[in-house]
């Protein structure tokens, strides 16, 4: 997969379902036929090619098997709910809370999944695909 910018998402997805012979590279970093070719050729033998930024963006998120452990009970419901979309008022009205306990919520979680606080990443889309990736992987009990 050849793209324009770092899709977490589509990169787990990717990672997960084809757990050989495949890539995931940024487009701007192929500079050179040759690099293009050489990353077409380890996908051909089997091999998983991916781009540095990514790999390192997702070796430094936490372990997914340790989310239950990390967050309270409520937390989880708190980051289960932003994985649905809903905002802190929609979190708030859904469990009877108010908006400054959401708000709350939301902060615990964030420094305790301890993400990257930089104008580079969006920490709520962050705690987010690692609750994903907690679901998605079968030794994690809620």
């Amino acid at each position: 997969m050849l793209c324009q910018h770092v899709e977490a998402d589509y990169a787990l997805r990717l990672l997960r379902d084809h757990r050989a012979h495949c890539g995931y590279l940024l487009k701007d970093r192929i500079t050179a036929v040759e690099a293009l070719t050489e990353a077409m050729a380890r996908v051909a033998r089997g091999e998983t090619v991916i781009e540095p930024e990514l790999l390192n963006l997702l070796l430094h998120h936490p372990t997914t098997r340790d989310l239950p452990a990390k967050l309270t009970p409520r937390e989880l419901d708190v980051l289960g709910l932003i994985a649905q979309g809903l905002t802190d008022r929609g979190i708030a009205e859904r469990l009877w809370l108010t908006t400054k306990t959401v708000e709350t919520h939301v902060r615990h979680i964030l420094a305790k999944l301890d993400l990257p606080a930089d104008n580079q990443h969006n920490r709520r889309v962050l705690a987010v695909l690692t609750y994903l990736r907690a679901e998605a992987t079968p030794s994690a009990t809620h």
